[in-house]
């Protein structure tokens, strides 16, 4: 603010006047300032978890977050410990389904007879045992088709064919020297264990066996078109369900037309959230446009749980589509601000909001230790949830009154109150739950490859990583071994022709057994 000395008054009175005013406006501007600069040093170098440290010493007050006052609003919270046992500490046992090599440490014969003469008996062993891994082992699997001819027929004129052998068994790959055991080896590779093609083709070496980079890539472009039908039977899964988790994140692609190879693009994730039979859509676009998620949930029938992000609003004004909220992120915004206060702090409105969030997570906690059915916890949000939801609105209302706009408190309550209408949804059904951390957990492995591998090169390359992932990610989520599953499919896929077929390689339809067996088949004994 620039002042010209014309312009002042000359009344002294009015001058002291102006100069505390303007010492209260830069007081508060600079308040603002400092607590980004500790939210910011925070988020660098401070703690990424949000557990609240306890409280200790002398504390200053922080600026714009005095503490609440103590009286019944501050009712302590009692913490019922439940009986329970306590584990034997030690090592666990080695599985018992894993092959057993035994091996006998005996004494000499000459130690097995007693100074007194007599031979001494056997009356029982000891036993440890070890884990050994045998390295991997490659192996060339040879197809050998026999030719059969009539020598009395040979060089005669004949309507059918001179020479017959058997047709070329169906591959996921034709003409490939990939077998569905090591395509399914590249893929588990890459989208389970975050190792890149070009770490890969290195392994590969060092096991005798040359296989370029480029032509993993190639094989998992090949192998994901395989797949596409088993995607589409996944897709419908999701939307004939009654509930669906939505997220995104970023996605570098270098070769996108008429974009340059450093502009953002998007992985998004549509997540079935029935728990009884979980599906995971991961899809590549260049937008992160609500368009997308639009044009997903075209025909879809029930509830959508998002954060707050802009490009979902659209949700709130569709007829057959209930729009819930996250209280995560709504929490994560309160944390904010106890971060950006540093060590020594006082307790404050932050903590009071989070008090009121606990308590919700409380329920919910006590909700699943009692194995409550779907009708129970609905009554229990209506009985219980819902005057906590209550009393938190008024005292949001009525702190928002009270906190500057600009800084991390007021924001975290402004937006509170703007997505209220969505956080206060998950207590209509007892299925839904209060955060949308189930799509977050599901991208979260998406994001650990990234920082591998880094970017896609191609589009065509990040739609095949969607589909791979949508694929093993519903394995997962269905408590299949991701390498059994993807192996089992490529030797199932090329026979599939109908609808039938398609539907019994779905996750849900494949026990583990079927997966071992698969398995076995592959290994020459």
């Amino acid at each position: 603010m620039k002042i010209e000395a014309l312009t002042l008054p000359d009344d002294t009175a009015l001058l002291k006047k102006m100069l505390v005013d303007l010492q209260g406006h830069y007081d508060k501007e600079t308040g603002i300032l400092l607590e980004q600069i500790r939210y910011l040093r925070a988020q660098l170098f401070g703690r990424k978890s949000e557990k609240i440290q306890p409280e200790g010493g002398p504390q200053p007050l922080p600026l714009f977050d005095m503490p609440e006052p103590a009286g019944n609003d501050d009712e302590e919270e009692e913490t019922h410990i439940p009986a329970h046992n306590r584990k034997k500490r030690g090592r666990k046992a080695l599985p018992e389904d894993l092959p057993r090599v035994e091996r006998i440490h005996d004494i000499d014969d000459a130690d097995k007879v007693c100074a007194c003469g007599c031979e001494l008996s056997r009356i029982g062993e000891e036993v440890s045992e070890q884990l050994d891994i045998i390295p991997a082992q490659v192996q060339v699997i040879r197809h050998i088709r026999p030719k059969y001819a009539c020598k009395n027929c040979e060089g005669v004129k004949d309507d059918g064919p001179s020479v017959k052998i058997a047709p070329v068994p169906p591959q996921i790959i034709p003409k490939s020297i990939a077998s569905p055991g090591l395509l399914a080896r590249i893929l588990t590779g890459k989208f389970i264990d975050h190792t890149p093609f070009y770490r890969q083709e290195k392994q590969l070496v060092r096991l005798g066996v040359e296989i370029s980079r480029t032509s993993m890539c190639n094989w998992a472009m090949q192998a994901a078109s395989a797949c596409q039908p088993l995607l589409n039977l996944l897709q419908d899964e999701v939307l004939a369900g009654s509930f669906i988790n939505i997220d995104e994140t970023t996605l570098q692609v270098l070769q996108e037309p008429g974009r340059s190879p450093t502009t953002k693009s998007y992985m998004w994730i549509f997540r079935r959230g029935d728990p009884d039979k979980p599906v995971l859509i991961y899809q590549y676009h260049p937008t992160r446009s609500g368009d997308v998620a639009n044009a997903f949930l075209r025909d879809f029938q029930g509830y959508v749980q998002t954060d707050g992000y802009s490009g979902y609003n659209f949700l709130d004004h569709e007829k057959e589509i209930h729009h819930i909220g996250c209280w995560a992120h709504a929490r994560r915004n309160f944390m904010d601000v106890i971060k950006a206060q540093g060590k020594n702090r006082k307790s404050g409105a932050a903590d009071k909001a989070l008090s009121f969030i606990r308590k919700l997570y409380n329920l919910e906690k006590n909700a699943r230790t009692n194995e409550l059915s779907i009708e129970e916890v609905y009554l229990m949000r209506q009985n219980e949830a819902k005057p906590i939801l209550d009393d938190f609105e008024k005292w949001l209302s009525k702190k928002k009154l009270q906190t500057p706009p600009k800084g991390l408190l007021g924001k975290a309550i402004y937006y509170t109150l703007n997505q209220w209408h969505r956080l206060i949804g998950y207590i209509e059904d007892g299925r839904l739950t209060p955060d949308n951390n189930m799509a977050e957990n599901c991208i979260r492995p998406f994001v650990v490859g990234r920082k591998n591998w880094l970017f896609s090169g191609t589009p065509k390359g990040a739609e095949a990583s969607a589909l791979l992932y949508s694929l093993i990610e519903t394995a997962k989520s269905n408590k299949l071994e991701p390498y059994a599953y993807l192996r089992y499919i490529f030797e199932n896929l090329p026979t599939a022709s109908s609808l039938e077929d398609y539907e019994a390689l779905l996750p849900w339809n494949i026990t583990p057994e079927q997966m071992h067996c698969s398995t076995q088949l592959g290994v020459v004994r």
